[in-house]
């Protein structure tokens, strides 16, 4: 039944109806008729954060870790604008959000106004902007359906002021579900099988859409079914378990001996991934005209967007994997049975192999101070709860961390997944607004956390009790890194000068931990190793927000 009631009073009717618990905001003066109606709704959790960034962040990672569209609330034009890198990192990997933000009167058309859904169009799933009252239920309602339906990704709704301030007759009805899950078409799967089948040396490489999918489990039984060595590409969040005897880690195209791995097999099955995207060059087609690709996504567009592809099939990942192990079963004959338990034992021995080579590649360094990435890491990983779940910001240092932290689980890790830096301490707090019960630390580099520093003071304002853990190198690491490679393997130079890069250091140390006094946050500077556990358990018995700033080496 409608009822009269103004355009700003719909939408807080209309994120009540559809069960919004959170709102990361920053406001500004045209949306002062939504922050003035918040006091009679205090159902909702306005959370200030004082940089566009935090908010988008953490919208970000709540809406992973709650499986449903999260809210932000941005400033006009400007305000916008601060959220635009995290949203475009959301749609690439697919996080629903209904991001907003408030406009001028939409009479004031002698002068300059933003066209706010055309300045985010390219970064959202949907944009709109409102000019009346009545456009707002109907929007809102959109904007979810849109936000949490296949392919998932952020919209933007704009509110013109008039709009949130005129009264019309509202009907308020929330967004219903949508069963997207499409099957994939019966006669790739055959091609894909036939081809899974006939091959003597397969590997399969999982993405972030295959745990958003929920189908971990089906990646699991189809690697064991057929003895595949599993790798995860760029590994946000947990595809594959990483306990998991024929895990054999991260993919990076960035790593030689990755790129040799792919030529070394006959048989690429790449799921819930973009297949070999990369941001150097290595060529037009990376595979050896030998090696064949499979490559399953939901996402209509990304499959054989950059590779040649054998067996294209978008679909939802888990449905794609059932029917690809129900056609496989029947094709299992002894002697492929001998076969796949032979490579079993090939994969597992070498998952070990690796593991092992990497121990003793930081083992000369154990002791060396600064602490080398490694040593935090382990004290990390062996001083942390059982139940904690890790945020991973480590950027340059990310291989690092999955090996020290075990996953299981969905929601173990929590990576930030995007090309843009800066979304670690929004993404941490954003993981712990949705895990009350879990004690939630965002491992991240310093050039990162100083983008968003600011969200320290949110941490404070909230009293959310995650726990920042700065690996405070002094630099941007990972432009060194990233030089180094494009010198050694794009130039093929004998001198890589990454580790001399200009203006990757911060001559000028951060004293994270003395800035996070500043803004209400416990902060605790850590030159030894074994103060780590020490510092980690006073963190988390305080029940409060708090950061380890942890000097470490970062030398190539």
């Amino acid at each position: 039944m409608s009822e009269s009631m103004t355009g700003k009073r719909a939408l807080l009717e209309m994120l009540k109806a559809e069960g919004v618990e959170y709102i990361f905001g920053n406001p500004g003066t045209s949306e002062g008729p939504i922050i003035d109606l918040l006091g009679d709704y205090p159902e909702f959790k306005y959370i200030l954060c004082l940089q566009e960034s935090v908010a988008v962040g953490m919208g970000e990672s709540y809406a992973r870790s709650t499986g449903t569209a999260s809210f932000v609330s941005l400033h006009v034009d400007s305000g916008l604008a601060n959220g635009i890198a995290l949203m475009l990192d959301a749609l690439n990997t697919g996080t629903p959000m209904v991001v907003t933000s408030a406009n001028y009167d939409a009479r004031k058309v002698t002068e300059v106004m933003t066209d706010l859904a055309g300045l985010v169009r390219p970064v959202t799933k949907w944009s709109v902007e409102l000019t009346l009252p009545d456009q707002i239920p109907g929007a809102i309602r959109r904007a979810f359906n849109e936000a949490n339906s296949h392919p998932k990704g952020p919209v933007y709704v704009g509110f013109s002021s008039n709009a949130l301030e005129g009264t019309a007759e509202m009907n308020i009805v929330p967004s219903s579900k949508i069963h997207d899950s499409p099957r994939p078409d019966m006669k790739g799967i055959q091609e894909a099988t036939a081809l899974l089948v006939a091959s003597s040396k397969p590997m399969m490489i999982v993405g972030d859409r295959v745990s958003d999918d929920d189908a971990v489990n089906q990646a699991i039984e189809l690697a064991e079914l057929l003895g595949l060595p599993v790798y995860q590409s760029r590994g946000a969040e947990v595809a594959f378990p990483t306990t998991h005897p024929q895990f054999m880690g991260n993919h990076s195209l960035r790593v030689a001996k990755d790129r040799e791995i792919l030529q070394e097999s006959d048989l690429v099955l790449a799921i819930g991934m973009d297949a070999l995207d990369e941001l150097f060059y290595w060529g037009d087609v990376i595979l050896g005209p030998e090696v064949k690709l499979i490559h399953i996504d939901p996402i209509p567009g990304r499959v054989g967007r950059s590779e040649p592809t054998d067996v294209g099939i978008v679909s939802h990942c888990g449905r794609a994997i059932e029917d690809l192990i129900g056609s496989v079963k029947p094709l299992i004959s002894t002697a492929l049975e001998t076969e796949i338990k032979n490579r079993v034992q090939e994969v597992v021995a070498q998952a070990i192999e690796k593991r092992q080579a990497f121990d003793d590649s930081v083992s000369a360094k154990w002791n060396n101070r600064p602490m080398t990435p490694a040593r935090m890491m382990a004290e990390l990983a062996k001083s942390m709860p059982a139940n904690a779940i890790v945020v991973d910001d480590a950027i340059s240092n990310r291989g690092t961390l999955r090996h020290y932290f075990p996953a299981s689980h969905r929601g173990d890790i929590r990576g930030v997944r995007g090309q843009s830096i800066g979304g670690g301490i929004g993404a941490t707090m954003g993981t712990q607004c949705a895990n009350p019960d879990r004690p939630v630390f965002g491992i991240m580099g310093d050039g990162s956390a100083m983008m968003t520093i600011q969200g320290l003071w949110t941490a404070a304002n909230d009293n959310i009790p995650c726990i920042f853990v700065i690996c405070n190198n002094g630099m941007y690491r990972v432009l060194k890194v990233n030089f180094d490679v494009y010198q050694r393997d794009i130039l093929h130079e004998s001198e890589p000068a990454g580790r001399n890069l200009p203006y990757s250091e911060f001559p000028t140390p951060f004293d994270i931990a003395a800035i996070a006094k500043s803004m209400g946050v416990f902060g605790e500077r850590i030159l030894e190793p074994e103060d780590i556990a020490p510092a980690v358990r006073r963190a988390v018995a305080s029940g409060k927000p708090a950061v380890l700033d942890i000097v470490i080496d970062g030398s190539l």
